[in-house]
């Protein structure tokens, strides 16, 4: 799985409980939300240190 498809799938997962947490007051849809943000944040940093490392090791 390619990391864009990676990143898309947790945006695919986020969008229903963020619908659900601001339009019916779902507190626990907005658990789910907070929850699947941490996920994007925290691969978001992997995909921003396999980029240094590859600008860094001249893999592009």
């Amino acid at each position: 799985m390619s990391r864009y498809d990676e990143m898309s799938e947790l945006l695919d997962q986020l969008e229903p409980d963020i619908t659900k947490f601001y339009e019916k007051g779902n507190k626990a849809a907005g658990t789910r939300a907070r929850k699947t943000l941490q996920a994007m944040k925290k691969k978001a940093q992997e995909i921003r240190m396999e980029i240094q490392e590859w600008k860094n090791t001249g893999k592009v």
